[in-house]
């Protein structure tokens, strides 16, 4: 099973900008379609965005269309998510997770999460 470790969170203004890192271990990542999700507190963990396993195809929430931007580097196991023109609603947690596109949308594969990353956007 893929392990996987994010990390790139932070505290930043609104209107900025940061980049999340989703390293990968112990699996084939490069066969998988990644997502990433967030979870903010008192809410229940939502989809963001995904990107096929060779990089050719990305969807996204309409909440943060245009202003995000998912990659992958297969030769580093690495997912990337480019986030700009943060606002305070995008503050949460944010996870990744092997991720199956259903009707334009991500669904995470089963199993456990990992630790996700902070993100705090500031008015």
């Amino acid at each position: 099973q893929v392990q996987l470790v994010e990390s790139g969170g932070g505290l930043v203004q609104a209107g900025g900008s940061l980049r999340l890192s989703c390293a990968a271990s112990g699996g084939t990542f490069s066969s998988y379609t990644m997502g990433w999700y967030r979870q903010a507190p008192g809410k229940e963990r939502e989809f963001v965005a995904a990107i096929t396993w060779g990089g050719d195809s990305t969807y996204y929430a309409v909440s943060v269309k245009g202003r995000f931007t998912i990659s992958r580097d297969n030769a580093k196991n690495t997912a990337y998510l480019q986030m700009n023109s943060l606002k305070p609603a995008d503050t949460a947690r944010y996870y990744c997770k092997p991720t199956a596109v259903i009707a334009g949308t991500g669904r995470a594969a089963a199993g456990s999460w990992g630790q996700g990353t902070q993100v705090t956007v500031s008015s």
